[in-house]
């Protein structure tokens, strides 16, 4: 028995990341943008220790760090959960707010205590304004403005008496104070309108959410109505007629054949309006194929290019031809969104010299076949299937150069399926049950009624 081992992709993250909706992009890089900014801290507070210089203690270098990896951890917590709360999908983290809150307050006493006992430099006093600066974001996301605004403006306090501990002159208090107002309005502004925009985002797709629900509801209405104007009134003609029928058989009148012969024309004419019906709506349009498999495509991180670009220049087709091509353009697309891992996606549409149509969905992904290989799907069965009455064939299959799959459909430019049998009496020995049985309608209006041979 051989072992597999599975195998690595470095880059897997980045092929679902691409393939991902707009949305849920929008929502990791602006969340992975707030969480840098603890990152960020972390690195700040090693560049202040480091800036020193190699004369001062190392065990007050050392207990900032301590301080500052604190914060900087409690800083990325405190992002996500606050976010989560802003966004609805969390409780609000009080705790996490007031330990972040004790550890700013922390970090400047700490500083204070350095500067005032001359362990740190006077020039290391600007890397004060930090703590209040990294404070000022997440408070805003999880108290109110003014609460956070409040926590925000004694921080800042905190920062000025402990720059002011270290013996720095008031012109330098004041530009401290400034950049500490500055840095902390800075960070609360972007925290608050990065979040905002998470939920107009949310807002956004619960509301395309909402109407791709509303549209097929209506569209459910539609069908019943269209099945309600159809049926309803030759049901009730038809009911009536065989209770009519009915009577007149009891009574041994004649006329009771002539009623169940018009109650058999009604049912046909039903039979073939119901498929009018649902012929229209299982149909599929090539030029809306198209272009809903561009957006389909573009939404799932796929570029997507259409060839020609203009409807106008692409050939004439009957209107069976282009349903017949629309479901390939349709199965087309469903087999790169859930079988490929696709960057690039181009359906082209080309005629040829001897009045063929020929089109092609061809993409640069790697193929998922199901285990044990072969085609067990009926996609493409089906697409073979609909095809053969044009007179049209299908390929699928790895492309030319071997870097991806491609799917092609050829049939002629003009064709039309073969006309269906005139409706009527299936045997003309009358409207008996050898009429019926002939026809075999067994009420499936999802396909033609098989046609038997008489003996």
């Amino acid at each position: 028995m051989t072992r597999r081992w599975p195998t690595l992709e470095p880059l897997a993250p980045v092929h679902r990341f691409r393939r991902s909706s707009g949305g849920v992009r929008f929502h990791q890089y602006t969340r992975w943008a707030i969480y840098f900014f603890a990152v960020m801290e972390v690195g700040l507070i090693l560049l202040w220790v480091v800036g020193m210089g190699p004369g001062v203690d190392p065990l007050p270098a050392a207990l900032l760090l301590v301080v500052g990896g604190a914060h900087a951890a409690v800083n990325l917590m405190l992002s996500r959960d606050g976010l989560n709360h802003y966004l609805g999908h969390g409780p609000r983290p009080d705790r996490l707010f007031a330990l972040f809150a004790v550890l700013t307050l922390l970090g400047l006493l700490v500083g204070a205590g350095l500067l005032r006992t001359g362990a740190l430099p006077t020039n290391s006093a600007p890397a004060m304004v930090w703590f209040p600066m990294f404070f000022a974001g997440p408070a805003l996301l999880v108290r109110p403005v003014a609460v956070g605004s409040a926590w925000s403006a004694a921080a800042v306090g905190t920062a000025v008496l402990a720059a002011s501990a270290g013996g720095v002159g008031a012109g330098t208090l004041f530009q401290l104070l400034l950049t500490a107002v500055f840095c902390a309005s800075f960070f609360g502004f972007t925290y608050r309108t990065s979040a905002w925009s998470l939920r107009v985002v949310d807002e956004l797709e619960a509301s395309r959410e909402t109407r791709a629900r509303l549209a097929v509801a209506e569209e459910r209405l539609r069908f019943g109505r269209d099945m309600h104007d159809v049926l309803g009134r030759n049901l009730s003609v038809i009911a009536l007629k065989s209770e009519l029928a009915a009577q007149l058989a009891r009574r041994g009148a004649d006329a009771a054949v002539d009623q169940m012969i018009e109650v058999e024309r009604i049912a046909r004419e039903s039979q073939r309006e119901m498929r009018a019906v649902l012929r229209g709506y299982r149909d599929a349009d090539l030029f809306a194929e198209l272009a809903g498999a561009r957006g389909v495509l573009e939404a799932a991180g796929t570029e997507c290019r259409i060839e020609p670009a203009d409807p106008r220049r692409m050939p004439e087709l009957s209107d069976a031809v282009g349903a017949a091509l629309g479901w390939v353009v349709r199965e087309g697309t469903t087999n790169v969104l859930r079988h490929a891992e696709a960057a690039r996606c181009v359906i082209a549409v080309r005629g040829r010299r001897d009045g063929t149509v020929e089109l092609e969905v061809g993409n640069d992904g790697v193929t998922v076949r199901p285990e044990g290989g072969g085609d067990r799907g009926s996609g493409l069965r089906g697409l073979r299937e609909r095809l053969a009455p044009l007179g049209g064939t299908l390929e699928a299959g790895p492309n030319g150069t071997g870097d991806g799959w491609r799917l092609v459909a050829r049939v002629p430019a003009g064709a039309v399926p073969a006309e269906e049998p005139p409706e009527g009496p299936a045997t003309s020995g009358g409207p008996g049950t050898r009429g019926v049985r002939g026809r075999h309608d067994d009420g499936d209006v999802h396909g033609e009624p098989e046609q038997r041979s008489e003996a």
